[in-house]
């Protein structure tokens, strides 16, 4: 997670979730038809109770007053506004959609009990970094497994050589089958006489 993620986490989280007593566990930025920044976030109350929501982001400029008592000197400050713009229940999702597991897509599809909510992370590894945490979540939170369709399974459940520890784990079992298929490309092949 770099510098920037990580103080964004720390600004929703004091923002939008602690007042209402929940606890931001993932989020990814996604891409919306409307302005500013958006945010899919999954968060857990202390009731257990787990929520989804789309997070916008706006800019707003303030005027701020400075100088001393004589100056009316203003200067503008800019602000980010966070808000929930949906929000939803885990225990409504009845089914995550992928779309197609062979290829590299971004955009998959919440069915919840009423509604079908199209999403389109920035990146493949995002969605499936944040489709990870709701797996984990709705196993933890609401004693059921996540109906999940069109996705690779090796890229969700951990395998029983590695836990759950997202991207990285990822990466490592790339690099690891990478490794493996350098190492045959050098080894010798007997001929036949």
């Amino acid at each position: 997670m770099t510098v920037m993620s990580s103080l964004l986490r720390e600004e929703m989280q004091r923002v939008l979730f602690r007042p209402s007593k929940q606890t931001l566990v993932e989020y990814i930025e996604i891409e919306e038809p409307t302005h500013g920044r958006h945010f899919l976030c999954v968060s857990v109350a202390k009731n257990k109770f787990v929520q989804l929501c789309i997070v916008r982001c706006q800019i707003s400029q303030t005027a701020l007053k400075s100088g001393s008592k004589g100056s009316h000197t203003e200067r503008s400050s800019i602000q980010e506004c966070y808000r929930k713009a949906e929000v939803w229940s885990l225990q409504d999702l009845t089914l995550v959609d992928g779309r197609d597991a062979d290829v590299d897509d971004p955009c998959f599809l919440l069915h919840f009990d009423k509604v079908v909510r199209t999403v389109t992370a920035v990146s493949c590894s995002a969605k499936y970094s944040f489709v990870r945490a709701l797996f984990v979540l709705s196993e933890q939170h609401c004693q059921k497994p996540l109906n999940l369709q069109n996705f690779d399974w090796a890229y969700i459940t951990p395998t029983s050589f590695y836990s759950n520890r997202g991207d990285c784990v990822v990466l490592t079992q790339i690099c690891f089958y990478a490794l493996n298929l350098v190492c045959l490309s050098m080894c010798p092949v007997p001929l036949d006489a």
